[in-house]
């Protein structure tokens, strides 16, 4: 059982799309598929007269600020033009796939925050609109349902706050909890990069391997959104997924690659007995 997360940078377009899908049309374990969709949803905001904005709070953390009109554009890029790409390269490939938000059947729910303080164009504000939120409970009914009758499911946020409005969550973060739910036996995360890199303008300084049971020398590492995402690689293994990879989606045979250690990999290491 794999969890594969494609990301939304500008960097991995409709070509890597069917650069996956012919990969995973060759493969016979259980898929689920999580995408994003950032650079066309930055897009299209802007040609909506919507450009992207920047919230920073208090402790440095940066997010998009999302207000009803914004979300209805993440829904039209993420659902719409991204997820419906990925669906037509992936069925031309021969993988009988479909297509869903986290908000379908229940997938992933979550809370919406209340209140969000930060600055924005260098302006402190109290942010009441913004549709930020964070996960709380995972469904994967609708995915099992789905993957016992032989589809291959395309997952992108946004999820499903508890008053019934759509939120916009982290798609790094609902590929780790659906791997942890699924129990999967790995965790591919895909970007523009080779994998950690232990200097981000260096590709040849990939760093290959880290035991998730002593992960601080990769964490040092780490920069920005990476600290994030090693930190959710490392409580994945933790959950019981039995290893994540960071790799490359620019490459022929993305998924095969990654399975075969071609990036960083994430495990906890046999203890000599």
């Amino acid at each position: 059982m794999l969890v594969i997360k494609i990301g939304g940078g500008a960097a991995i377009g409709t070509g890597a799309f069917t650069s996956f899908a012919a990969d995973i049309a060759r493969m016979t374990e259980p898929i689920v598929v999580v995408h994003g969709g950032n650079a066309e949803f930055s897009k299209l905001s802007a040609q909506l007269g919507m450009p992207p904005r920047v919230v920073t709070s208090s402790s440095g953390r940066v997010s998009r600020y999302v207000d009803e009109p914004t979300m209805d554009a993440m829904l039209m890029a993420y659902c719409g033009k991204v997820n419906k790409r990925l669906v037509a390269a992936m069925r031309h490939a021969g993988v009988n796939a479909v297509g869903l938000s986290a908000m379908d059947g229940g997938i992933a729910l979550g809370r919406r925050k209340p209140v969000i303080r930060g600055e924005i164009n260098g302006k402190k504000r109290i942010f009441r609109d913004d549709h930020a939120g964070t996960i709380e409970e995972i469904d994967t009914t609708l995915i099992r349902t789905l993957m016992d009758s032989g589809f291959v499911t395309l997952v992108t946020p946004p999820a499903l706050a508890h008053e019934g409005v759509p939120i916009n969550v982290d798609g790094d973060k609902l590929a780790q909890k659906l791997a942890e739910a699924l129990e999967a036996n790995a965790l591919l995360f895909f970007s523009d990069t080779p994998g950690l890199l232990a200097d981000r303008h260096d590709e040849s300084t990939l760093i290959r391997s880290i035991d998730a049971g002593n992960p601080e020398t990769a964490l040092a590492a780490a920069e920005g959104r990476m600290v994030v995402k090693v930190e959710q690689a490392v409580k994945a293994v933790e959950r019981g997924v039995g290893q994540v990879v960071f790799a490359d989606a620019r490459v022929e045979q993305p998924v095969t690659k990654a399975l075969a250690g071609y990036g960083t990999v994430i495990q906890k290491e046999a203890v000599p007995s």
